[in-house]
């Protein structure tokens, strides 16, 4: 193929613009690499079948059927979920132990669509666990293997097992009356929470929960504090006592109290890991290098054991895999759970919320809720276009080396400890920028802290 391949199967899934990037072609040939790597033909001892499913995007149907015949050229059935949220597939691969294929560009702009793959039960699959694998064989040719029958494909619906699967985790019965305002962004939350949080204690206000990808009202991507002006307004115009937010695929959850302030998604970790070590004393949570410093503090006050991790799904993954561990958070508002096959669900946080504050002391605020976890002053992600991350790395490294107490280290970036500040410096895997995240006991301490590296660096 004369395409760019590696401009569109990237580190832990697949992204492009459609038709430009991705298309009809490129599905089918990635279905028919996809049951090879995989190993799911029967005939190779495999499971048989893969799961498909996609999200609301107009691009979806067409590439899901040009990949499904990919798939069943290699003799492996299909079984199609229809329209997901990413972690209703993660869902469906965990409870039929099938490996999965998710139509979806995320929180892309309207003219992408991507997949993201994963084995059985969940696990994911990145460039050197089948991605690359698959990268090479779609360059050629895929033939049929002979003597195989073709596979076959059969629709199911699992939205109601999905929504009963996340009620046995977080069970939202005999909570105290809640008004919640869902910012679905037109994306997969407008399909799932009617389902999954309609009735219960629960009076839901809908904004923008029609199914389209063409995102007419704002970018489904809650990250940008502009797409949430909206949910906070309507929060406070609704007098309701929190506001949710999801990306376009509903793996990400966003919280706004009920002032309409945005919660910080290290808050929203520790609120969960409370309460998940509540439930398995003494566990092991996971965080990422850029969550607050209040996570692990808190994790071991409470008798767990905090474990630090990269950025990024793929590490955090291996991570709960490795060690067990019951949750793990990441500042970019995804959240794990041991019990949700180590996958992402951003309905599972939202709903640890929502059971946290239904069951708190009748009158407490959200906002109350959440205070005693936002123990530092962050100053959000800023991101710097520079000409060498190494070289502006460096020259931070040695202005800051010369301070007694410093510490470093270099999990992901480079990350500076300093008593009561502390940052992260990391280059982006794609552009040429410097990620900077800093923390610091006091807003003037953080504001000192962070112009004195954006000085350097810029």
């Amino acid at each position: 193929m004369k395409r760019d391949l590696d401009a569109v199967i990237k580190a832990y899934d697949v992204r492009g613009l459609v038709p430009e990037q991705l298309d009809g072609d490129l599905a089918e040939r990635l279905g028919g690499a996809f049951a090879r790597v995989t190993g799911a033909s029967a005939a190779e001892g495999g499971p048989g079948a893969v799961i498909v499913a996609h999200d609301m995007r107009p691009s979806g149907p067409e590439l899901v059927e040009r990949f499904c015949a990919g798939v069943t050229a290699q003799g492996v059935d299909v079984v199609n979920i229809g329209l997901a949220s990413t972690d209703m597939a993660y869902f469906a691969s965990g409870q039929l132990e099938l490996p999965g294929a998710m139509f979806t560009a995320s929180h892309n702009p309207a003219g992408y669509n991507g997949i993201k793959f994963c084995r059985a039960r969940a696990v994911p699959v990145g460039r050197d666990t089948g991605l690359g694998a698959m990268r090479d064989l779609v360059k050629h040719e895929i033939d049929a293997p002979e003597g195989v029958a073709p596979g076959r494909v059969r629709s199911i619906d699992l939205l109601g097992e999905y929504a009963r699967f996340l009620h046995m985790l977080v069970p939202l019965t005999g909570i105290r009356p809640l008004k919640v305002v869902v910012d679905a962004g037109n994306g997969m939350g407008g399909y799932t929470v009617p389902k999954v949080l309609g009735g219960d204690s629960l009076e839901i206000v809908p904004l923008y929960f029609e199914l389209d990808g063409t995102f007419p009202n704002h970018e489904a991507n809650p990250l940008d504090p502009a797409n949430l002006v909206d949910l906070q307004a309507r929060v406070v115009a609704e007098d309701a006592d929190l506001g949710l937010a999801f990306d376009g695929d509903a793996d990400r959850c966003f919280v706004v109290d009920e002032r309409g302030a945005a919660v910080s998604p290290s808050a929203l970790t520790a609120l969960i890991a409370e309460r998940e070590i509540a439930r398995r004393p003494g566990a092991t949570i996971l965080h990422n290098l850029i969550t607050s410093r209040a996570v692990p503090e808190l994790v071991r006050e409470l008798g767990g054991t905090p474990v630090r991790t990269e950025v990024g799904h793929s590490f955090i993954k291996a991570h709960m895999a490795r060690t067990g561990a019951v949750f793990g958070g990441e500042h970019s508002g995804h959240y794990y759970f041991g019990s949700f096959f180590n996958a992402d669900s951003g309905m599972l946080a939202a709903m640890h919320v929502l059971a946290a504050l239904g069951r708190s002391q009748a009158g407490t605020r959200l906002s109350e809720l959440v205070a005693d976890y936002a123990r530092y002053v962050p100053s959000g992600e800023i991101n710097t276009r520079v000409a060498d991350t190494d070289a502006a790395t460096a020259a931070v490294h040695d202005a800051f080396a010369t301070r007694p107490g410093v510490e470093f280290d270099n999990l992901d970036g480079m990350s500076v400890e300093g008593g009561t500040w502390r940052f992260n410096l990391r280059p982006s895997n794609t552009e040429p920028l410097l990620r900077l995240n800093v923390e610091a006991a006091t807003s003037d301490e953080m504001t000192e802290i962070r112009d004195e590296v954006l000085a350097l660096i810029r």
